[in-house]
């Protein structure tokens, strides 16, 4: 059973930047595939950016494709979510997932667990 937990969330200024960050314990980091979702307001679960095991590999969502970077060390057993230039539309909870595969994942139920969740509010 893996444990996330979210770390780095908070209230900002448009334009700010913020780095996230998700713990992973009780199993292999290295051999899971790892995202950073995010849930706004009456809107559904979204993908913000995806990390394959090895690292090797990302995936962004369009409107995060340059201005967030999504990380990982296996030494710290740690996945990060540096998001530079924050806009308003970027205010959500954002969570950290896990699943035990190969590859990139981008859909909520490729994921197997989930972290509890950390607000990301940026003001204009």
């Amino acid at each position: 059973q893996v444990q996330l937990v979210e770390s780095g969330g908070g209230l900002v200024l448009a334009g700010d930047s913020l780095r996230l960050s998700c713990a992973a314990s009780g199993g292999t980091f290295n051999v899971y595939a790892m995202g950073w979702f995010r849930q706004g307001p009456g809107k559904e679960r979204e993908l913000v950016a995806a990390i394959s095991s090895s690292g090797g590999n990302t995936y962004y969502k369009i409107s995060v494709k340059g201005r967030f970077t999504i990380s990982r060390d296996g030494a710290k057993n740690t996945v990060s979510l540096q998001m530079n230039s924050l806009k308003p539309e970027d205010t959500a909870v954002y969570y950290c997932a896990a699943v035990q595969r190969s590859g990139l994942w981008v859909r909520p139920n490729d994921y197997t667990y989930w972290g509890q969740g950390t607000q990301v509010t940026v003001s204009s």
